[in-house]
C-alpha cells in the first residue's frame, strides 16, 4: 500500500501524493516512513527529504529548511519552513 505523502510550507501545500518511501532529514537523523509506520513527531533538519515514488526507484530530493514531521494513521505531513525551489 502506498503512504499518502504532505509537503507543507507557511504559504502553500508543496506536495499531496502517494507513494513508496519518505526520508526525512529529523533532528536526531535521519529516518524513513512507510505506509503502517507508527505514530510519532519529529523536528525536522536544514537537508534533502528524499521522495521514493516505487520500491527501488531512485529518490526525488527536496531540499527543506526546518519545521516539523508528523506520522499519523492519515500518513506523512512534513511542515517545513521553507522549500527551495
Amino acid at each position: 500500500m502506498p503512504l499518502h505523502f504532505e509537503l507543507v510550507t507557511p504559504a502553500r501545500l508543496v506536495r499531496s501524493e502517494e507513494v513508496h518511501m519518505v526520508e526525512v532529514p529529523g533532528a536526531e537523523g535521519e529516518f524513513g516512513v512507510l505506509e503502517g509506520h507508527a505514530p510519532f513527531m519529529s523536528v525536522v533538519k536544514d537537508g534533502p527529504l528524499k521522495v521514493y515514488r516505487t520500491a527501488g526507484a531512485a529518490p526525488e530530493e527536496i531540499l527543506i529548511e526546518g519545521g516539523f514531521a508528523e506520522v499519523s494513521e492519515k500518513g506523512l505531513t512534513v511542515l517545513a519552513e521553507h522549500v527551495a525551489g
